[in-house]
């Protein structure tokens, strides 16, 4: 079997950044996915903080840098995409859609593609339906059906719900990767889910 390559955008404008930190815990899940298959497998990760001049440059002149293109070139070019955001005003941050403003608009038809987004408090974790997941779908990109949200609590005691959460949308990608059928039963979007009542403490 062919090496499958996976770009990991993260968006995160911080060193370090729990943005970042969500991206890596993704890429894991997946890598370990493709090994428990025995899929040959390549991680690059993007961190779009690195190239905000380079980009703000493209989106003004039309033209990117010669490192710019090698990083546009690295998502074009793969076989899947981990993409994620801080949430900034209810959506994604400038920096995350700056990038996909300047990646040519057919650069993921037809890709795989797991979400993710980190914020504050669990009461933004609706960005990955209402804001990231329509972004992809005009892209025609192919979005798994478990998106991941990592709100600040999710790092502390809640960890094994974000770990499980990870590892059902790492299996998931895994399956559109390797063209196979799904590895689990019908998902519910709403296991793992914060209940309400705790959304109502604030």
């Amino acid at each position: 079997m062919s090496e499958r390559t996976i770009a990991v955008v993260t968006a995160g404008l911080t060193s370090p950044s729990s943005t970042r930190l969500l991206a890596d815990q993704l890429a894991a899940a997946v890598r370990d996915t493709l090994d428990e298959r025995g899929v040959p497998r390549r991680i690059v990760v993007i961190e779009l903080r690195d190239h905000a001049h380079d980009l703000t440059n493209n989106l003004l002149t039309g033209f990117p840098s010669e490192s710019l293109r090698s990083v546009l070139d690295t998502v074009t070019r793969a076989d899947a995409l981990i993409a994620v955001t801080p949430t900034f005003s209810a959506s994604y941050s400038g920096l995350f859609k700056l990038f996909f403003d300047v990646l040519d608009d057919k650069a993921l038809v037809g890709k795989p593609v797991l979400i993710g987004a980190t914020g504050g408090t669990e009461r933004h974790s609706l960005v990955l339906e209402y804001a990231m997941r329509p972004l992809f779908a005009y892209l025609q990109a192919v979005v798994v059906p478990t998106a991941v949200y990592a709100a600040s609590s999710d790092w502390g005691p809640h960890a094994t719900a974000l770990r499980s959460r990870s590892t059902r949308a790492a299996t998931e990608l895994a399956d559109l990767i390797t063209n196979t059928a799904p590895s689990t039963g019908p998902i519910d979007p709403f296991d793992d889910s914060t209940p309400f009542e705790d959304l109502l403490k604030g």
